[in-house]
């Protein structure tokens, strides 16, 4: 049974984010998230109290806290709104995007970051000069922010479970090496419903294989899938672990993950030679197996492969999956061409961080 977060999950993910030393532990999304929107929280709070500094000279204390409230939140507004629509409707923006971000999800990101941006700014009214008005926004506020913050917060469990190297979502990559064969595809793997789908990525070194598999992978993380990435090394040690030692930085094994990624099964170019052939695969697998759960996992798990550069071995790995069980219309096969993958640095592509 594939793994899932459940609450007992989230609340133990919390309570490490709350309590404890960050300078000795490290920072985890989650708590950077947290961070994050107290800052957003903080930049409706500050600029509301300032406002209302120089509005009370003016006018009554209460009036002028406000209408400082409705001003700087009017700013964000007007701010987040120009933040996202002016990529959205600018065409040379659109066009720069292999795979377009996902503007729905960005939206709703928007729309949170929005949220805190204006409890902050009616925290502060409500400090400076108590309003019946401001107290009801501020409550109607906070309970439109309960699903967006436990959203969030859930969805950087499911990105910062699977270990992945680095950030990179799908709409950082930038190349027009991809043909459109490929990119429809890519598109098939991520719009799987079912199990059982094989991605392979062949391709010589800098053509961008780690990064097209961590960036598909997110977009599924993103989805709330269960994923791991694993090198191929530590996968072969993997294979005979038990599944009931899971701790609140380890959710879940490989075999309870619904989309894995293996990286570095064999280098590529410049070393000519494949260390790893798939009957050397396969014979890790039954090693350490007992009634052949790792071939099951493997045929009913969603996997990318990322292997070499000599893409004419890929019928040696498809047949290696076709003898386990797998469908032969699961198994989809990649070459990438060599080239320096750019990131586009932005709010589009990093909101994911938001």
């Amino acid at each position: 049974m594939k793994k899932i977060i459940t609450p007992k999950d989230i609340f133990r993910q919390l309570k490490a984010d709350l309590i404890g030393k960050d300078s000795y532990r490290g920072v985890t999304l989650t708590y950077t998230w947290l961070a994050n929107q107290f800052g957003h929280f903080s930049l409706g709070f500050i600029p509301t109290f300032v406002v209302f500094l120089i509005l009370k000279k003016h006018i009554p204390e209460s009036r002028a806290a406000l209408n400082a409230a409705l001003g700087v939140s009017m700013a964000w507004l007007v701010f987040e709104t120009y933040n996202f629509l002016g990529p959205l409707l600018s065409d040379k923006a659109r066009k720069r995007y292999v795979f377009q971000p996902a503007w729905g999800n960005i939206a709703f990101d928007t729309i949170t970051d929005l949220l805190y941006f204006w409890s902050g700014a009616f925290m502060a009214s409500i400090l400076c000069g108590y309003t019946p008005t401001a107290l009801s926004i501020l409550l109607i506020l906070t309970a439109m922010v309960l699903y967006p913050a436990y959203y969030w917060y859930l969805t950087k469990m499911y990105l910062q479970t699977p270990s992945y190297p680095f950030q990179f979502r799908l709409s950082q990559w930038n190349t027009e090496s991809l043909p459109q064969k490929d990119i429809d595809e890519i598109r098939r793997f991520l719009d799987n419903k079912g199990h059982g789908m094989h991605l392979f990525l062949f391709g010589p070194k800098r053509s961008g294989k780690t990064s097209l598999s961590v960036g598909i992978a997110t977009e599924l993380s993103i989805r709330h899938h269960t994923a791991v990435y694993t090198s191929a090394m530590k996968l072969y040690c993997m294979f005979f672990e038990h599944d009931d030692a899971t701790s609140a930085d380890v959710l879940w094994t490989w075999r309870k993950a619904s989309i894995l990624v293996i990286d570095d099964i064999n280098p590529g170019d410049p070393i000519k030679h494949d260390l790893i052939t798939p009957d050397q695969f396969l014979s890790f697998v039954d090693t350490f197996s007992t009634n052949d759960i790792n071939r099951t996992v493997l045929r009913q798990t969603n996997v990318i492969w990322v292997l070499g550069d000599d893409d004419r071995l890929s019928e040696r790995w498809k047949d290696m999956l076709l003898n386990i069980g797998v469908e032969k219309e699961k198994l989809i096969s990649l070459n990438l061409q060599p080239y320096a993958p750019p990131m586009i640095r932005g709010e589009y592509d990093l909101h994911m961080q938001s």
